[in-house]
């Protein structure tokens, strides 16, 4: 039975496909969902603290964050929002460790070829270094 679902949300309309394979998932009462959202640092930003002190809900634009409270509603068992800053894929393994998160669930970019060796897979990152299981939500769109 899955106690924790960590749930990787972003401001692409993949975020729609990964709540919706989320759906899909046997969810008790019992489950806790944490959809976080990691908001990516530029090089410009890397004199963060450490250990990456949450950032404020305020940083987030009012849509994206309309967003992931319609999310956050649309569950039938208890939740949790979460907003990081820092590299998505070191966030998001971060945050499975913190929660001791059962299970993952992401989208994944599509990226190919040039672009994926030159931008990196999260969701590939992921997978390999995650304490649990990572389930990939494939990009319906491509």
């Amino acid at each position: 039975m899955l106690k924790k679902v960590l749930v990787a949300i972003d401001e692409s309309d993949r975020s729609a496909q990964v709540v919706s394979g989320l759906h899909q998932l046997v969810l008790t009462s019992e489950t806790t969902v944490i959809l976080a959202h990691v908001i990516p640092t530029t090089v410009e930003s890397l004199d963060i603290a450490s250990d990456r002190p949450v950032t404020e809900l305020e940083d987030l634009s009012s849509a994206h964050l309309e967003q992931l409270k319609a999310y956050q509603m649309s569950l039938a068992c208890p939740s949790q929002l979460e907003v990081v800053s820092g590299d998505p894929a070191e966030e998001i393994i971060r945050l499975a460790h913190i929660y001791q998160a059962d299970l993952v669930v992401m989208g994944s970019r599509g990226l190919t070829g040039l672009d994926r060796v030159l931008q990196g897979s999260v969701s590939s990152q992921v997978v390999v270094e995650a304490p649990c299981s990572v389930l990939v939500i494939k990009n319906e769109l491509n």
